[in-house]
């Protein structure tokens, strides 16, 4: 924000809430570009609104599903987002939602603060534990292969799927499978990595969910859209999957209510990149993409 005062001339959010696209067109009125963020409406319809002095688009972020590429394209707007300074984050949240919800750890929140907690018993609560597990990592980019180097040292063994095969030096001895079937075939664990696309789109459904091996456990820190909410609370009520950690949701901030009363879903509000570190190189890289495309420079996070 710093940095913003000094080299811009701007209008901010100060109360840190979503916009609607009537209250985004209003705002952007004599701007000449628009820093965003996951959950403002870029669809087309509000693009197309945008007041002609609009330049270009940055997003506060990795992901730009709320934004409608080809909209922004037909209006000549640049589009840059933020890769590479989340992905430590990131990766710590899904191995948190991954002990979360192997370790039952919501039920044991939830048993000492409603007061029903009457000491140590030998079946209370038994989880699953992570060393030794398969754990499938379906997309193995930066976040992918992070999540990965942290399972290794909880003795996890490490599958994945990815659109191509990885150098070795970057497998660092993780088994490669080709399509997602053979992957969630072996996947006592599921982290997904992927981003939110077309054919991504629900990705993990009813019939992908009966690819996983009985009592499986999923975590998802990509995009909500790729998980068929419906089907995986139905395999969490049915038991199918042991348990499930959700960092993100189709929708979002909307929650499938179904969720709410499952004690095998360990749920998170969109926690992946929620520290100081990474949302101050966030910032730093949005704002050094937008200095390089003022002066005339490449940028060099552009996605569109």
């Amino acid at each position: 924000m710093e940095r913003i005062a000094r080299d811009y001339d701007a209008w901010t959010n100060a109360d840190d809430r979503q916009l609607g696209g009537d209250e985004l067109v209003a705002a952007a009125a004599g701007c000449e570009a628009i820093l965003c963020a996951p959950g403002d409406p870029l669809i087309a319809d509000v693009i197309a609104r945008l007041p002609a002095s609009v330049r270009a688009l940055a997003t506060f972020s990795v992901g730009y599903d709320h934004v409608d590429v080809a909209a922004a394209r037909a209006r000549g707007l640049p589009l840059f987002n933020t890769p590479g300074v989340l992905t430590d984050a990131t990766a710590e949240i899904a191995m948190l939602l991954l002990l979360g919800a192997a370790r039952r750890a919501w039920e044991g929140q939830k048993l000492l603060r409603d007061g029903r907690w009457t000491g140590w018993r030998p079946t209370q609560l038994v989880g699953t534990g992570l060393s030794g597990k398969r754990l499938g990592i379906f997309g193995m980019g930066r976040i992918g292969r992070a999540v990965a180097a942290r399972a290794r040292a909880f003795g996890m063994e490490i599958h994945y799927c990815n659109r191509t095969r990885l150098p070795a030096e970057l497998e660092q001895g993780a088994r490669y499978w080709p399509d997602a079937r053979a992957l969630f075939a072996r996947s006592q664990f599921l982290s997904l990595h992927c981003p939110a696309t077309p054919d991504t789109h629900h990705l993990l459904d009813a019939e992908r969910i009966g690819w996983l091996p009985p009592g499986a456990i999923a975590v998802n820190t990509a995009r909500g859209s790729v998980v068929d909410d419906e089907a995986l609370i139905a395999a969490l009520r049915s038991r199918r999957l042991a348990a499930a950690g959700l960092d993100v949701y189709d929708g979002e901030p909307a929650l499938a209510a179904g969720y709410r009363d499952l004690d095998n879903a360990y749920l998170l509000p969109h926690l992946g990149s929620a520290t100081l570190e990474a949302r101050i190189a966030m910032g730093s890289k949005a704002l050094d993409n937008l200095d390089a495309f003022f002066a005339g420079r490449d940028a060099p996070d552009r996605v569109a």
